[in-house]
C-alpha cells in the first residue's frame, strides 16, 4: 500500500507495497488529495533511470537504508549477533530486511520489518524484528522512532539504529550549531557536497556545542525565505546527527543515539527503542520551520502562567544569610517578582563548588531553623519558592561519596573519571543510588512548599554508560513529577548543555546559557527559540557588568533582552538605584500585561540587509497585536540604515506602532530622529510595514528598541 499523510500544508508519501523495505517518496509540500491510482502514478513518476555500473533497478531511499538494498552510504541499522560466524571477524553487519506487517491510523504508520533468514524455512540464529513508528502531527511535524528486537539465539550487539529522512537534491546547504560554555548555539553553514557531514556528541548530554537542529535547504535560505528541512533528535544523552550526499544523486539526513562499543547488548527477546527524530519542512525559511515546531511542542506541553522570577545565584553566590536573602526577597517583591529561587549554597557544608554535592540536607549552621523562615517570608510577600538542586552529581568531599564511592559513574577503571567542576556523576542506573537521590529530593519536597526545582547538571560524564544514565535521569524526573505533580522543573546543564525535546517532555523550562550578557543572549535566544518556544526559555535581567564576560550594558538593553521568554532577574537588586528599581518595576508590569502574547504568539525574525542590526518579534496568532525588538549588535554599515520591515503581520490590517520605554530610551547618534518619532507613534498597514518598513532612530551599538503594534 502507498501511504499518504497530510497536515498543515505538508505531505509525506511512503511506498509500502510488497515485501521490500518501504521507500520514502516525498516529504515536503502538500500534494493534495490523491486516490490510489494517482499515488501509484506519483511513485512511478519518481523512479529514476538505472545508470551503468549500478544495481539493476532504480535505487530507492528506503526508510531503513541498508547495503542489502543497494545503499552504500551510512546504514540505518548496524550490529551483529555475538558468537555467530560473521562476528568472529569482529565486524558489524547490517541485516537484510523485509516488510512483515503494517498498521495504519489517520496520521501514523507503523511498519514491522523482519530479517530475511539465510536459509529459507530453517530457524534463524540471527533473527531480528525492526519496528518503525512514523507520525505526522497537526502542525506538519514528522516524528520517527525505531525499535529492534532480538529474536535470534545469541546476544545481539547493537552498533547503531538511526532514523533517516531523504531530502531532495536542491537542498544543497546545511545549517547546524556549535558553541561552548557560555556561548551556546552559534550557527555554522556549509555546502552539502558528496560525502557525510557528522556531528557526534560524547558528553553524556547534548553539550554546549550541540548540533541542536540540523537544517538542509536551498542555497542561501534565511529566516523568511528558502525551502528547508530541519531535524532534531529528542534525546538528552550521547547522539549523532548527520547528513549525507551520494554520487548517485541521493541525499538524506539521519540521527540516533551514539553508543560506546558493547553498550547496548540485546539478549534473546530484548528490545531497544530509539529516541524520536523530529523533522519539519517549510518553504518559508527558518521561521516556517519554527512555527511548525513551536506548535508541536506546545501541543505536547501546556504550561501555566510564567511567573517573573528572581534567582539568587549572581546576587549572593554561596553567601547564604537569612537577613541578606530576606532583604533581597523584599526588594524582589517590591518590583513585581512572583517567584524567588534559592540557588546553590544551601546544603550542609556547601561553602564553595568543591564539596557537599549529593548531601541534599539543609545546612544547620546557615539555616538553624531550616529553610522555613525564608520560605515563610517569601510566601508572605506573595511569591512562591524555588530551590536549586543537582541530583545527578556528587562531590568527592561529601558524605555520600565517603559512604558509597562505588556509586560514581565510571567505565569500571581503578581510577575515578577526570573531575569536572570538582565533582563526579552519580550512577543513577544503580538502584541503590537512584533510591538515595530520589529519597532525598522527595524528603525536601515533602518538608518544604517548593514550587520549582532548578535542576542543574554541571559536567560531562567521561565514563560509564550515557545510555543508561540518561534513561535513569528521565525515570527520576518522571517519578518526582508523578509524586509531586504541581512542582515545576527547569533543565539547567551548566547553562545550555541539555536543551532538547527529550528533556522538555518532563520539564517546564530550559536555561539556554549561563551568561546573562545581553549581547551574547541576543544570539543565543535568536537560534534557541528556533526550536524551543519562548515560554520555555529562561531569560534573566543580569547585573550591569556581566559575570561571564565582564562586558557592561545599559539597563534598557538588558531589559529589552530579558523580555522575550520566561522573564527573570539574576542581580543583587538591593544595590540598584531607585530609578533602576522603577525601571524594573515598569518592565515587570509590561511583561505581565503582555505575557499571554509573548508566550502564545508566532515568533518572527527578519533578514536584515545589515548584519549589525537584527529584528525579532512575537505576533499574535490572529495578527491583531505584536511586539518587536530592533537590536544593534555592532556598528551599522550605513550612516542612515534602511527602514526595518515587519514580517508576520496581516497585510490588510492597519496597525498603530509605538515605542515602549524600558528604563531610559536606547542611546542614538543622530542630529534628528525619524519624522514619525516626534509624534510618538504612527499608523500604517501591515502591507506597508512588511514591504517598505519603518525608519528607525540611529541606534548606537548594543542597543535595543522595543515596539508595540496593535491593529486599529
Amino acid at each position: 500500500m502507498i501511504h499518504h499523510l497530510r497536515a498543515a500544508g505538508t505531505s509525506f508519501v511512503l511506498d509500502a507495497r510488497g515485501t521490500a523495505v518501504p521507500a520514502v517518496i516525498h516529504f515536503g509540500a502538500d500534494l493534495g488529495e490523491l486516490d490510489e491510482r494517482a499515488l501509484e502514478n506519483l511513485v512511478e513518476s519518481q523512479r529514476s533511470a538505472v545508470g551503468p555500473s549500478s544495481i539493476d533497478s532504480a535505487l530507492l531511499q528506503r526508510v531503513v537504508p541498508l547495503m542489502a538494498d543497494g545503499w552504500s552510504g551510512r546504514p540505518g541499522l548496524a550490529g551483529y549477533h555475538e558468537g555467530t560466524q560473521i562476528s568472529a571477524f569482529g565486524v558489524q553487519h547490517t541485516a537484510a530486511l523485509r516488510l512483515r506487517d503494517t498498521r495504519r491510523t489517520d496520521q501514523s504508520v507503523t511498519l514491522i520489518l523482519e530479517s530475511i533468514p539465510p536459509v529459507p524455512g530453517e530457524p534463524d540464529a540471527t533473527a531480528l524484528v525492526v519496528e518503525i513508528d512514523i507520525e505526522l502531527s497537526a502542525d506538519g511535524v514528522l516524528r520517527q522512532r525505531l525499535s529492534v528486537r532480538n529474536e535470534g539465539s545469541s546476544v545481539y550487539s547493537l552498533a547503531s539504529l538511526d532514523a533517516t529522512l531523504p531530502v531532495p537534491s536542491r537542498a544543497r546547504e546545511l545549517l547546524d550549531f556549535t558553541g561552548r560554555w557560555p556561548r551556546e548555539r552559534q550557527p555554522q553553514r556549509h555546502d552539502l557536497d558528496v560525502g557525510t557531514w557528522t556531528r557526534d556528541s560524547r558528553h553524556g548530554r547534548p553539550g554546549h556545542d550541540a548540533a541542536f537542529l540540523l537544517v538542509a535547504g536551498t542555497p542561501h535560505f534565511g529566516f523568511r525565505h528558502g525551502e528547508v528541512w530541519g531535524s532534531h533528535l529528542a534525546w538528552s544523552g550521547d547522539q549523532r546527527l548527520w547528513a549525507e550526499a551520494s554520487a548517485t544523486g541521493h541525499s538524506l539526513v539521519g540521527a540516533g543515539e551514539l553508543f560506546e562499543p558493547g553498550e547496548v547488548r540485546l539478549a534473546t527477546g530484548e528490545t531497544y527503542r530509539s529516541p524520536w527524530l523530529v523533522s519539519a519542512w517549510s518553504n518559508r525559511g527558518l521561521d516556517g520551520l519554527t512555527g511548525r515546531l513551536h506548535g508541536f511542542v506546545r501541543s505536547r506541553r501546556r504550561l501555566g502562567e510564567r511567573k517573573v522570577m528572581l534567582n539568587t545565584w549572581e546576587a549572593v553566590y554561596f553567601d547564604h544569610d537569612l537577613a541578606k536573602l530576606t532583604h533581597l526577597a523584599e526588594t524582589a517583591a517590591s518590583v513585581g517578582v512572583e517567584r524567588f529561587v534559592l540557588d546553590d549554597g544551601w546544603m550542609k557544608g556547601r561553602t564553595d563548588d568543591r564539596r557537599a554535592l549529593g548531601d541534599w540536607i539543609v545546612d544547620a549552621s546557615k539555616w538553624p531553623d531550616g529553610l522555613h523562615p525564608l520560605i515563610d517570608r517569601v510566601h508572605g510577600l506573595g511569591m512562591d519558592f524555588g530551590l536549586w538542586v543537582e541530583p545527578e552529581m556528587m562531590s568527592v568531599d561529601s558524605d555520600v561519596f565517603r559512604a558509597h564511592p562505588e556509586w560514581v559513574l565510571s567505565a569500571g577503571n581503578a581510577e575515578l573519571p577526570q573531575p569536572w567542576r570538582f565533582q563526579q556523576a552519580i550512577d543513577l542506573s544503580n538502584p541503590d543510588a537512584f533510591a538515595h537521590v530520589h529519597g532525598q529530593l522527595a524528603a525536601l519536597l515533602d518538608e518544604y512548599p517548593i514550587a520549582y526545582l532548578k535542576w542543574d547538571q554541571n559536567r560531562d560524564l567521561l565514563g560509564g554508560s550515557a545510555h543508561r544514565q540518561t534513561l535513569a535521569c528521565y525515570r527520576l524526573m518522571d517519578a518526582l513529577r508523578e509524586q509531586f505533580p504541581t512542582v515545576e522543573i527547569e533543565s539547567c546543564s551548566s547553562g545550555g548543555g541539555r536543551v532538547d525535546l527529550g528533556v522538555l517532555e518532563r520539564t517546564d523550562r530550559v536555561w539556554p546559557s549561563d551568561t546573562n550578557d545581553s549581547l551574547e543572549r541576543q544570539a543565543i535566544y535568536r537560534y534557541t527559540a528556533g526550536l524551543v518556544p519562548p515560554e520555555f526559555l529562561g531569560v534573566h535581567l543580569g547585573a550591569p557588568t556581566a559575570h561571564t564576560t565582564g562586558r557592561s550594558h545599559e539597563l534598557s538593553f538588558r531589559l529589552a533582552t530579558a523580555l522575550f521568554g520566561h522573564a527573570g532577574i539574576e542581580w543583587d537588586i538591593t544595590a540598584a538605584s531607585e530609578p533602576e528599581l522603577d525601571a524594573i518595576r515598569a518592565w515587570t508590569s509590561f511583561y505581565r500585561e503582555q505575557r499571554v502574547l509573548l508566550h502564545s504568539g508566532v515568533l518572527v525574525r527578519a533578514d536584515d540587509v545589515d548584519p549589525a542590526r537584527q529584528m525579532h518579534g512575537i505576533v499574535a496568532p490572529d495578527a491583531s497585536v505584536a511586539i518587536f525588538a530592533v537590536v544593534t549588535v555592532a556598528a551599522t554599515r550605513d550612516s542612515a540604515v534602511a527602514p526595518v520591515t515587519f514580517p508576520g503581520l496581516e497585510p490588510d490590517l492597519v496597525y498603530r506602532v509605538r515605542a515602549v520605554k524600558l528604563g531610559e530610551w536606547p542611546r542614538v547618534l543622530q542630529d534628528a530622529p525619524p519624522e514619525w518619532w516626534t509624534h510618538g507613534e504612527i499608523t500604517l498597514s501591515g502591507r506597508v510595514l512588511a514591504e517598505l518598513g519603518l525608519a528607525m532612530p540611529l541606534l548606537l551599538p548594543e542597543q535595543a528598541l522595543v515596539l508595540h503594534l496593535a491593529a486599529v
